[in-house]
């Protein structure tokens, strides 16, 4: 359901064309509702994004925050771990079978 989709505040920025520190003032002016997700993960109803959006109280910003490679790096790990770490299981397996 589209009501329960959460974003990230970066996410939040990119919809809205404004900084990730005036997303943060938004949530301390109580604009927005922030939630965390196990205590650690900073997230907002995408619905509430998208009404704050249409409802032109927000103005955009020409700011834009660079998806740097070290973010790149490190968001390719977080989806990709899981994959690595099977494939490496294979290529030793393969090694014991071929060799053992």
């Amino acid at each position: 359901m589209a009501s329960d989709q959460y974003i990230s505040v970066r996410e939040a920025a990119q919809h809205l064309g404004v900084s990730e520190k005036r997303i943060m003032d938004l949530i301390e002016e109580e604009q927005l509702t922030a939630y965390r997700i196990a205590n650690q993960f900073l997230r907002l109803k995408k619905t509430d994004v998208l009404k704050l959006q249409t409802s032109g109280s927000v103005e955009p910003e020409s700011v834009q925050q660079p998806y740097t490679w070290n973010e790149k790096l490190l968001d390719f790990f977080y989806f990709n771990d899981f994959y690595m770490v099977c494939a490496i299981i294979i290529a030793i397996l393969i090694y014991i079978i071929v060799h053992g």
